[in-house]
């Protein structure tokens, strides 16, 4: 996958201390990861970079909002993502991302790109079910919802006929059997 430059960051330049950068993230970086969860995406992006002399501390923090269909009703909604992840830049002798907390780059490194490491925050930080709120403060009115109710199971009392007395008479002589003792 190509890197996206603007989140190609250049930290030989940069002096010790702490550096900030803003984005903006749009439908177009998911679309970038083949990610069509999103119908739409507005979300802002901080990014506090703290050079030191032997590593690299990054905060991401980021709010906003994702335009997703609802998991009941596939309505479309507004779903609020918001938090904050960090993860640690170290130089070694070759590249190595296998933990998620932490980046080795090759010595001689001057640049780091984060883009990665912001769409899988974001993407995890979505919660695992998707329910418009219009689920559930009961306002939606959409014809899923009323079939669901229409094929939902209903309470025993409502389900349960009223008893026939009219039993079958070989049932009778068995039901003596547990009377007579």
């Amino acid at each position: 996958m190509k890197d996206l430059k603007e989140f190609t960051i250049p930290f030989v330049g940069l002096k010790l201390g702490k550096h900030q950068f803003n984005f903006e993230l749009k439908k177009a970086f998911f679309e970038h990861f083949e990610y069509d969860e999103f119908n739409d995406a507005a979300i802002n992006l901080d990014v506090l970079l703290e050079k030191m002399s032997t590593l690299l501390e990054f905060t991401l923090t980021y709010n906003g909002t994702v335009n997703v269909a609802c998991d009941t009703t596939n309505e479309p909604f507004d779903q609020e993502v918001d938090g904050e992840y960090k993860f640690v830049v170290k130089f070694g002798d070759e590249y190595n991302d296998e933990n998620e907390d932490l980046l080795i780059l090759s010595h001689g490194s001057y640049e780091v790109n984060i883009q990665q490491y912001i769409f899988e925050s974001i993407v995890l930080a979505m919660p695992s079910r998707k329910v418009h709120p219009g689920v559930k403060d009961g306002t939606l009115k959409s014809d899923i919802l009323d079939k669901l109710e229409e094929l939902s199971p209903k309470d025993l009392d409502e389900q349960s006929e009223p008893e026939d007395d009219n039993t079958d008479p070989r049932w009778d002589s068995l039901k003596k059997l547990l009377t007579d003792k």
